[in-house]
């Protein structure tokens, strides 16, 4: 969700049952027009998270 913590991620995971097993972040880039050429810059980045389902809660 925009604006929590990972921390905040990773419980509302948990609370859904999952555990999450692994973390990528991607780089979100925003295109950018310098002198007539098509430049990307960063503007920021994408968190995600893989999770199974907790056995324990199976």
């Amino acid at each position: 969700m925009d604006n929590e913590t990972i921390d905040q991620c990773i419980d509302r995971i948990k609370k859904a049952g999952y555990f999450p097993i692994r973390r990528i972040e991607k780089p979100i880039f925003e295109e950018v027009m310098k002198e007539g050429e098509v430049h990307y810059q960063p503007i920021g980045k994408k968190i995600v998270f893989d999770a199974i389902v907790n056995k324990d809660e199976q």
